[in-house]
């Protein structure tokens, strides 16, 4: 199997438009490469953490598949190593919206070509979509802009595939839009134009196109907004007509996916009321016997209105090899837990793969949630059947990529695959791990080994959904605490370093629907707690002085601001009010806080003060559209650093040998890229320690360095996991 070689990339860059000019070359990263940085890059390993929305074999190649994910990218299946190579970490700063993955197609006639369209949001916001193309499965990259927004990480991201390769023409593509009709391409993809024709009338809110798919030379489209109708087909690719007889009903107003069993001559398509993967409470399965146009009703199980079991359906995948064998999936059924049912007789007959499943998670134990066994699966749209080997099915969740040989030993399939959208990290100075992460859907994670998933899973007691808020005691570290979005309790304590944790006796009542940031001084022996909900609102930050047995509200702190400890002296605090650009400071343990410097930089999108570590008042305000600030009076006065104009974020690691200050890395420009740079003098000079092939899209969460190990540091994304580079 052809697998990305690191190589030279060109300039991103496209012609503009629906019918525009061809996109120049581009290249993807390999991700266990050293790049002309001499930093070699790697994920710290956590396993899947996020959606899969789509995953497909190739029908004429064995063992060569892709998948793709709601914010992460799209990957390749290596069969030599067993893992998935991600294909679009070359994404930079400036096009993060790209590394969605709206939908992906394969060209039956031609293995090595890949399609990809991509684009996270269809919001005003979110920039143009564009389509990615590849003649080497993903090594390199053609791109063409479109003048259409996709929406990869919206509602119905798990329906399709909306693009597809004309069974009569490779070089005629389709591609189904939310909002903006039927595209079609005569040149590869190189340019796109409106169907003239199509149908159905698309709208600024609906769903548009939701699949597209070849029943031998006919192209069938779903549509899912409202209408008369909700399937159309072309037999020449020029006029479109309603298939007759098509489902309706509520449970047949969305449809899903389709899969052509061609051997059969029919064409099953999932439907549900709503596009998924929330919100579905109804749904069904139908089957087209294509040469008559011959509709029945094949739905394993139909939603129970009447009680807590609603769901919709979602996968659909047939056995290329067997006749009338078929697999679907049930999406959005949290009472019963969602399942796949298998048919060998054409949908007469089902059976629940779910009823005879071994699972084992034991290589990213997470999936257990805290509880004693793991879950077959929620959000399961994806699904996909090996055309090669019979028992060989794979199916998405929510959190990763299950695999079975079987039918009945399941297990995760989810090496190099990592799609975590990360918070917070902090590397201890000492101690067993090197790093604590937080992420949004999977809490806090202990990293004792970088190289597999966390052996304790999630950090448990109580389980969080999403980290808000993570900090250790800088001059004890075996202290750490940490806060979040959590069914039994927002916050906790550990006083191992972070490998076990006890909620915290009591919590304000505030912090049940607005988790926020959180700080411990720099022995342990105060908390402060600052409170924002998830739509921005905030509220009053209190402070603990007895590990959270008792909280008092603190009225002089900046609503939502995120507290600062001094790792010198327990008795400071800072924070920054970015209202007023105002930096505060409390003296007196977190009780009272009064305003420092003032006239800094306020009204921008992203702030982050951050304390240098070993030193008391030695603090650095990173700012998204003013630069880097200093100060090293305790937020007294700032001197604004010259040596780049915008810093999204900062962090410290390990002195350089010979050095007396700690590194500094940070996220920022220093010229007219947006990259990840180090200093070894104080913020003077920067070199840039990623490269063109190692972006990852947005990376301005959070950055820190090892304090034990000099150059290595460890970077937060928005959809690729945590990054870690080390000089090669």
């Amino acid at each position: 199997m052809l697998t990305s070689s690191p190589s030279r990339r060109a300039v991103l860059a496209g012609a503009a438009a629906v019918a525009a000019a061809a996109g120049v070359p581009v290249l993807a990263g390999q991700a266990q490469a050293a790049g002309p940085s001499g930093y070699r890059w790697r994920n710290v390993v956590i396993g899947g953490t996020g959606f899969i929305t789509g995953v497909l074999f190739h029908p004429r190649v064995r063992g060569l598949a892709y998948a793709r994910t709601d914010i992460g990218g799209a990957y390749r299946w290596d069969g030599r190593r067993e893992r998935w190579v991600p294909l679009l970490d070359h994404i930079g700063w400036d096009d993060w919206n790209l590394l969605g993955v709206e939908a992906m197609a394969v060209d039956p006639a031609h293995p090595d070509r890949l399609y990809l369209a991509c684009g996270t949001y269809a919001q005003a916001w979110g920039s143009d979509g564009a389509v990615l193309r590849s003649d080497d499965r993903g090594a390199t990259w053609r791109r063409t802009d479109l003048t259409v927004k996709l929406g990869a990480n919206e509602d119905g991201r798990g329906t399709g595939e909306r693009l597809l390769v004309d069974p009569r023409d490779s070089d005629t593509l389709w591609l189904g839009t939310r909002h903006d009709g039927l595209l079609k391409s005569t040149d590869r993809g190189a340019t796109w134009a409106p169907v003239s024709g199509f149908p159905a009338t698309p709208s600024a809110t609906g769903q548009g196109v939701t699949l597209l798919v070849a029943a031998g030379r006919t192209v069938y489209a779903g549509w899912g907004d409202d209408g008369d109708a909700n399937l159309f087909r072309t037999f020449d690719g020029t006029s479109w007509e309603a298939v007759p007889g098509q489902p309706s009903g509520a449970a047949a107003r969305v449809p899903i996916r389709a899969a052509h069993d061609r051997h059969a001559r029919e064409l099953y398509v999932t439907y549900a009321d709503a596009p998924g993967p929330n919100g579905q409470s109804d749904g069904s399965v139908h089957k087209l016997r294509t040469a008559g146009d011959e509709w029945s009703e094949v739905t394993p199980v139909k939603p129970d209105a009447g009680s807590a079991d609603t769901f919709g359906y979602g996968g659909v995948a047939v056995d290329a090899r067997r006749p009338g064998t078929v697999v679907v999936s049930t999406n959005n059924r949290w009472a019963a837990v969602d399942t796949l049912y298998r048919s060998t007789d054409g949908g007469r007959s089902w059976r629940s793969l779910k009823d005879t499943a071994v699972l084992d998670v034991s290589e990213t134990p997470y999936l257990k949630w805290g509880e004693d066994e793991p879950k077959f699966g929620w959000w399961i749209q994806a699904l996909a059947l090996d055309p090669y080997d019979s028992r060989h099915l794979v199916y998405g969740t929510g959190a990763t990529l299950y695999g079975t040989r079987d039918l009945r030993h399941w297990a995760p399939r989810v090496r190099g695959l990592e799609e975590t959208s990360v918070t917070q990290l902090v590397s201890p100075p000492a101690g067993r791990a090197h790093l604590i992460s937080g992420s949004r859907d999977i809490g806090v994670m202990y990293h004792e080994r970088l190289t597999s998933s966390p052996a304790a899973g999630m950090a448990a007691n109580p389980v969080f959904g999403s980290a808000t808020g993570l900090a250790q005691a800088a001059r004890r570290p075996s202290y750490v605490v940490r806060a979040g979005w959590g069914e039994n309790g927002n916050g906790a304590a550990s006083r191992d370093g972070g490998r076990t944790w006890a909620p915290f006796a009591s919590q304000p009542a505030v912090a049940k629907d607005a988790p926020g940031p959180i700080a411990t001084n720099a022995d342990g022996s105060v908390l402060l707690w600052s409170f924002v909900h998830w739509d921005g609102t905030a509220y009053p930050a209190h402070r603990s002085a007895d590990d959270g047995a008792t909280w008092t509200e603190v009225a002089s702190f900046p609503k939502g601001a995120v507290p600062v400890a001094d790792p010198v002296d327990p008795a400071l605090f800072y924070a920054y009010d970015t209202v007023t650009g105002t930096l505060l400071a409390s003296t007196d343990g977190g009780r009272s806080f009064a305003a420092r410097a003032t006239g800094l930089p306020s009204g921008d999108s992203q702030f982050k003060v951050v304390a240098a570590p070993g030193r008391t008042g030695d603090l650095w305000l990173s700012t998204k559209g003013n630069g880097l600030y200093r100060s090293t009076d305790g937020g007294g006065s700032f001197t604004k650093v010259e040596s780049c104009w915008a810093s999204y974020t900062l962090g410290f690691g390990k002195a350089a040998d010979g050095a007396g200050y700690p590194a500094v890395y940070q996220v920022g420009s220093t010229g007219a890229l947006t990259a990840v740079y180090r200093s070894d003098d104080e913020a003077r000079t920067w070199v840039r320690i990623n490269d063109d092939d190692h972006q990852w899209g947005w990376t301005g969460e959070t950055v820190t360095g090892d304090p034990r190990v000099y150059g290595r540091v460890y970077l937060a994304t928005n959809g690729r996991g945590i990054q870690y580079g080390e000089p090669a």
